[in-house]
């Protein structure tokens, strides 16, 4: 029998989803169902800057986002991509027409987008005291794929902007590992209705979770989570654990060396160039971290509580 032909009619059900009839096929019977969808919409990112009488404001960034914290994600984008490094450069962060000044509700309190809002360009005016590298606002961040420079070069170009690392002590239990995903899964409310997000939290060496974020982007997800880290003024994070709920990337590991962590454990695959990094910049990495079992890319040492049967086998 053929299935009855529709179209479904999007419902907001809130800032960060919406809601859609779809045709559920299981075998060969179909229903139709309500579905959440995890909303995708670009944010711009500009930046005004300069001298008190010679401000410029410039487009720097635009990128596929789920509404929600957005003043995180510009504030941990220019933090992690270098642009700035205090939470004293950064003046005021608004929506057109709607400002967050010191003294008055934080960021988050504003940060609620209406499906279908005009709220998708968010502007950083830095303290006129603030020099910016007009070549950096080019868009030409050395994080992103498309801007053809070979692994060296990118390794390269981190070296010259990461700021000073400390010595790395940030030591966990083995144990404690595996029970990470899980809790950071719990807590993901947007995933739990739509399974299409993905997630970054921030725990200390006991096992709390301390932050999450939630975004389509893996990226923004991470953006968002030292954002809020920086807009509070808590970083160099250096003695939290990022984990990812996906793979771990060359520019999330990028990110999470702007933001001083010393340590990164993923669910997923890292990629070699984010091995690189972690070897490079001594971030431990973990990945394909399950219930059972992980893999250790970088910094054993500094996961106690197991016994290596491994004989004649370097890191």
């Amino acid at each position: 029998m053929k299935a009855p032909s529709f179209t479904g009619t999007l419902h907001a059900v809130d800032s960060s989803m919406l809601q859609t009839t779809v045709e559920k096929v299981t075998g060969q019977i179909s229903r139709q169902v309500k579905d959440n969808l995890a909303i995708e919409e670009p944010l711009e990112i500009q930046l005004t800057y300069g001298p008190s009488n010679t401000r410029q404001t410039r487009s720097i960034s635009v990128t596929m986002r789920t509404p929600g914290d957005d003043f995180d994600l510009a504030a941990g984008f220019l933090m992690t991509e270098g642009v700035i490094r205090n939470a004293n450069d950064v003046e005021q962060i608004s929506y057109a027409g709607d400002s967050y000044l010191e003294g008055t509700d934080s960021p988050q309190a504003m940060d609620v987008l209406k499906v279908g809002s005009k709220q998708n360009t968010v502007r950083v005016d830095l303290a006129a005291e603030v020099e910016v590298n007009v070549g950096s606002l080019q868009r030409n961040f050395y994080t992103t794929s498309s801007c053809g420079i070979c692994g060296k070069a990118s390794l390269l170009a981190l070296r010259t902007v990461c700021p000073p690392r400390a010595i790395n002590d940030f030591k966990v239990e083995s144990q404690l590992l595996y029970r990470l995903p899980e809790r950071l899964r719990a807590s993901q409310g947007v995933f739990d209705r739509t399974g299409g997000l993905h997630g970054a939290g921030l725990f200390d060496s006991a096992g709390n979770l301390l932050a999450l974020r939630e975004d389509v982007g893996r990226h923004n997800a991470v953006d968002k989570l030292i954002g809020s880290e920086f807009l509070a003024d808590r970083t160099p994070l250096r003695d939290r654990l990022l984990l990812l709920s996906g793979r771990a990337s060359f520019e999330l590991l990028q990110k999470a060396l702007m933001g001083g962590l010393p340590m990164v454990a993923a669910v997923g695959a890292p990629s070699s160039l984010a091995v690189q990094v972690a070897k490079e910049f001594d971030i431990t990495l973990v990945g394909f971290l399950r219930e059972d079992h992980f893999n250790i890319y970088h910094g054993s040492k500094r996961i106690v509580g197991y016994a290596s049967a491994s004989i004649g086998v370097g890191e």
